[in-house]
């Protein structure tokens, strides 16, 4: 059986390699008169070697040495190196790729156990600082913690969302210490949108005593207890095993108030402050955390130099729906906000807004937004606008079928409008105007920007219980800054205001464009 070579030129068989052959004296090379097909393709290149040695060896008896062919360094083994050089080298490989080193020669799988390496491959690649201390008196190394936690979940990485009917959810799992962790994300209480996020465990996968790992749910106040884990391709699921742990013992007011103390970081006082959190609702929450989910990967949007501001999770509040956590992404002429968290209105995956930014808004000054019925005189205008676009364009496909769209000049387009790319970068370069909340819309928070930089022309969807007979309703998409968007909902007369969740989500990025919009239409309920 042939075995590989590690030698540094990179040639494949031992017998074949130049290395070897250098290294064999002249009655090893001049035993055998049939040389193996590797060999034989390689003999161009070695005699063109013997023809540069014999060139300088001309040279060192007082002739003119070819400039065109100058020596080539001695090759040399992998195996020929000191052993600190190897770890180094060992060290800076892909955890992955370091199982099949191992097997080159006994050597190597003698270096690769040195624990040193494993711990730079657990910090480089995962981010964990194994403290060897801790690890030694729980009789674990490095490599264990590579091979038997980090590399067999590395799949599990990422944000996710709940598969938990209309109200969905978001679901970060990172690793933490020794453990890999699901924190589940929760909107914060309205006003107080621009606190951090709140967030609790949902499980924790571990490594026991024994070496092997162990998933453990984390909900309910009794501490953590079995859960059983399914993985597949892009989802995966949790069943707890032990449901008695999540319950209380009786519904009253002080057991409601220490649950939701602990388990929510929120008071009664939170809860009732406004009437439509009712009592039934608030159970509900409760009692949808069955003992099985189902969670389906997301992804964060992909940015392009011409987006407004940078996209990604916004936590915010509609007056009619409550508390949720939106998505911001840019798509070419258009942008939406797709709902991560959902309700009984309007569930999750939905998308909540579509921003036309060909369209922007043009508001001569700030007295347009204390009056609320010139604000709508001039929004509809441009919907109207925009209706008879469309109208136009789907007169202009009807006549030329077989015509290709070139993606800037798709059906009528007014000549004042600006580019995609032209609004992006003028966001970032136009000045704050003064923003007034418009007299008769209403808002549950008042603690909104009193700048805005630009307006466009947008439409939500609105819906009655159970997503019944959805519509989308015109409206204005107001960019206050990097971090803050709004919508002014004109027909339901409320103000809806989204502050960037500002927490760095590892492994969320989507592998490509097409990916992303893949993620999209699957998230949806």
């Amino acid at each position: 059986m042939e075995k590989e070579c590690a030698c540094l030129c990179g040639m494949g068989l031992l017998r074949g390699c130049r290395c070897r052959q250098q290294r064999r004296g002249p009655a090893e090379t001049g035993a055998t008169d049939s040389k193996p097909a590797l060999a034989l393709a390689l003999a161009p290149e070695e005699e063109h070697v013997e023809a540069d040695a014999t060139a300088w060896h001309c040279a060192g008896n007082g002739r003119i040495a070819s400039p065109m062919s100058p020596t080539r360094p001695p090759c040399c083994s992998l195996q020929d190196l000191p052993s600190e050089l190897l770890m180094e080298i060992f060290a800076s490989v892909p955890g992955t790729d370091l199982p099949s080193l191992a097997q080159a020669c006994t050597e190597f799988h003698h270096i690769l156990r040195t624990d040193s390496i494993w711990r730079r491959r657990c910090q480089e690649e995962y981010g964990v600082c194994v403290n060897l201390q801790n690890l030694e008196m729980m009789g674990m190394s490095c490599r264990e913690v590579y091979a038997k936690l980090l590399h067999p979940f590395r799949h599990l990485l990422g944000l996710w969302q709940p598969d938990n009917g209309p109200y969905g959810g978001l679901l970060n799992v990172v690793v933490d210490g020794l453990h890999i962790i699901g924190w589940m994300y929760l909107p914060l209480h309205d006003p107080h949108m621009d606190d951090p996020m709140q967030f609790r465990p949902a499980f924790r996968i571990r490594l026991t005593e024994r070496k092997s790992t162990t998933v453990e749910c984390m909900y309910g106040r009794r501490g953590p207890h079995s859960c059983h884990m399914q993985i597949q391709k892009d989802r995966f699921s949790t069943k707890c095993n032990q449901m008695d742990y999540h319950g209380i013992s009786c519904w009253s007011r002080e057991d409601i108030g220490t649950w939701l103390r602990e388990e929510w970081q929120q008071t009664l006082e939170d809860i009732f402050q406004e009437d439509r959190l009712q009592f039934i609702l608030m159970k509900f929450i409760y009692q949808r955390y069955d003992n099985c989910l189902t969670y389906r990967r997301i992804h964060l949007p992909p940015s392009h130099p011409e987006d407004l501001i940078r996209p990604g999770l916004f936590k915010g509040t509609h007056d009619a729906h409550g508390l949720e956590i939106v998505m911001l992404s840019f798509h070419g002429k258009h942008a939406r906000v797709t709902k991560i968290t959902g309700d009984l209105k309007v569930p999750a995956g939905q998308q909540l807004i579509k921003i036309d930014l060909m369209h922007r808004i043009q508001l001569p000054d700030v007295e347009i937004f204390r009056n609320f019925n010139e604000l709508s005189r001039i929004v509809q205008e441009v919907h109207e606008q925009v209706i008879q676009e469309q109208q136009q364009q789907q007169q202009q496909q009807q006549q030329q079928e077989d015509r290709t769209e070139d993606g800037e000049g798709l059906g009528w387009q007014s000549p004042v409008q600006p580019s995609v790319r032209e609004s992006g970068v003028a966001a970032l370069e136009e000045q704050p105007v003064q923003f007034v909340l418009p007299a008769g819309v209403r808002s549950s928070n008042q603690n909104y920007p009193r700048t805005c930089r630009m307006c466009f022309y947008g439409m939500g969807i609105v819906a009655i219980y159970g997503f019944a007979n959805p519509r989308r309703i015109p409206g204005v998409f107001i960019l206050f800054d990097e971090d803050h968007f709004g919508f002014i909902w004109l027909e339901l007369k409320s103000f809806s205001l989204y502050s960037r969740a500002q927490v760095n989500f590892q492994n969320a990025e989507a592998p490509s464009p097409q990916a992303f919009q893949e993620m999209l239409k699957n998230i949806q309920y």
